[in-house]
């Protein structure tokens, strides 16, 4: 193995290219692999353009993005033990550092010594060197191992499907009862197939190619929002109680409010957006007098293991959410493709 691969590294916003650089060396607790295939994240177009600096992310430049990645072992750091080389493995993006009391809890995405590499928190792709590379360093804690049926490009929906299962988990599901998505991207996608393996009837809001791809993925309502006011057609697809469940993924005002305004008395909203301001309105007399649950929904923690057997068993459909691929080369027109969805462009997946 050469002591350099290419990377495609960043340099500035709206700055990165193909470099060839050092190959990183495993710590304790680490392990190298070898990056077998990544898919883009609908944070990472914001990320390479610097929309993101005023959360240090990234922390520094040059730096190495990519976050939802999968490859194989090619070697242990010191006092690392539980992987051999030639493990096939999928990443996440958190790491926890393991010490403090939220990741004692199990909820390591809400690490209370974020961005503290010293005490061993890590969040690749964002505060630390990740996986748009053809090797990366990765703590055996953020890396699971793959079945066997499942390809690395399936791996690589495995950040992104986690989401999705965190999201469903908080919202909780109601078996035969109406579970509701506002934006079909990929990850409100899976949470459409996720709730639905469950039990519930799903609806879903949105338009054009995204809700047609939903509906080829199981969705048993499709609401067009172009077409008809979402809140009133869920309210009479209901008879008028509104749904049982809400998960709002869309990232916009209209969504984050009709999502309050569809969801039935003492009913679950779980909103995991992220949104371009804080002040939006948000129907609260809603909230208070229909006393209804909204929270947030942060990544995916204690997901991985879950996700790669709902893969392997066929529960949910990540293969009609593959559209593109791109050598490494290509980065630039695989993140073009991705970020302006052209030819239909769900995810996107780059191969080192």
């Amino acid at each position: 193995m050469s002591d350099k691969m290419r990377a495609v590294v960043s340099t500035g916003p709206d700055e990165y290219g193909i470099q060839m650089i050092d190959v990183p060396k495993p710590g304790i607790g680490e392990v190298l692999c070898r990056v077998k295939a990544v898919s883009i994240c609908g944070s990472d177009p914001g990320l390479f353009a610097g929309h993101y600096q005023s959360k240090g992310w990234p922390p520094h430049y040059p730096f190495v993005f990519g976050h939802e990645w999968s490859g194989e072992v090619v070697e242990l750091g010191p006092e690392t033990s539980g992987f051999k080389p030639g493990d096939r493995v999928a990443g996440e993006a958190h790491c926890g550092c393991g010490i403090c009391d939220n990741c004692r809890r199990g909820q390591y995405t809400l690490c209370l010594n974020y961005g503290k590499a010293e005490l061993g928190h890590r969040h690749y792709g964002f505060a630390n060197n990740g996986a748009y590379a053809e090797y990366g360093v990765f703590k055996v804690k953020s890396i699971t191992k793959m079945p066997g049926e499942v390809t690395f490009d399936e791996a690589t929906m495995c950040d992104t499907a986690g989401v999705a299962l965190h999201a469903v988990d908080n919202a909780g599901v109601t078996p035969a009862g109406y579970f509701v998505v506002y934006g079909p991207g990929p990850i409100g996608n899976l949470a459409m197939q996720i709730a639905k393996s469950r039990g519930t009837r799903t609806i879903m809001v949105g338009r054009r190619d995204r809700l047609r791809m939903a509906g080829k993925c199981g969705a048993d309502i499709l609401v067009d929002y172009e077409k008809v006011d979402p809140v009133e057609e869920i309210l009479r697809i209901t008879d008028g109680l509104g749904a049982d469940e809400v998960i709002e993924c869309a990232g916009t005002q209209d969504a984050l409010y009709q999502s309050v305004k569809s969801v039935r008395r003492d009913g679950n909203v779980v909103v995991l957006a992220l949104y371009p301001k804080d002040d939006l309105v948000v129907p609260l007399d809603s909230i208070v007098i229909r006393q209804l649950h909204v929270l947030g929904s942060r990544a995916n923690p204690n997901c991985s293991k879950r996700v790669l057997e709902l893969i392997q068993q066929k529960r949910i459909n990540v293969n009609e959410l593959i559209t593109h691929t791109y050598d490494l080369a290509d980065i630039k027109t695989a993140l073009d493709v991705f970020s302006h969805r052209k030819d239909g462009a769900m995810k996107v997946i780059v191969h080192p």
